[in-house]
């Protein structure tokens, strides 16, 4: 039957959120790179990071933080966790879904300076909402299972 700990069940919840917030950091970091090659010298790339890492920070506060505490507290109340129940399955559907569009995006966006900007800033703030929030799957303790 596969069980789990409820530990284990944040720890991959939480990998995966680091995960996702690397990933993302990463990808972002290098559109911002290719439109700063672009056009050399712009401020654009610049403020795109900066608006980028300020919009997620606010994600991170008053969004993310709140998903990550119900996923926790979702996860205090399985009887018997299953390994896979880490999130939700909608959450892989919506995430896979969410792999996809990004992935689509970027490609999309190459040697197009205003959608290179865009998807960086899109990739930055969920990159920083993500990083930023994943400090409440280490100060809400959970008990083990």
């Amino acid at each position: 039957m596969a069980l789990a700990s409820t530990q284990r069940l944040v720890i991959m919840s939480a990998l995966c959120w680091y995960g996702g917030g690397s990933v993302l950091l990463l990808k972002g970091s290098t559109l911002a790179l290719e439109a700063h090659r672009l056009e050399p010298g712009g401020i654009w790339p610049w403020l795109i990071v900066f608006s980028g890492v300020s919009m997620g920070m606010i994600k991170a506060r008053y969004i993310f933080s709140g998903s990550c505490r119900k996923n926790l507290a979702r996860i205090r109340t399985l009887k018997q966790p299953k390994w896979w129940q880490f999130f939700r399955p909608g959450f892989f559907v919506f995430l896979g879904l969410m792999m996809i569009a990004g992935a689509t995006l970027s490609r999309v966006s190459h040697d197009n300076y205003p959608f290179l900007l865009g998807v960086a800033l899109l990739d930055f703030s969920i990159a920083v909402a993500l990083l930023g929030s994943s400090y409440v799957f280490w100060t809400k303790p959970v008990r083990a299972a």
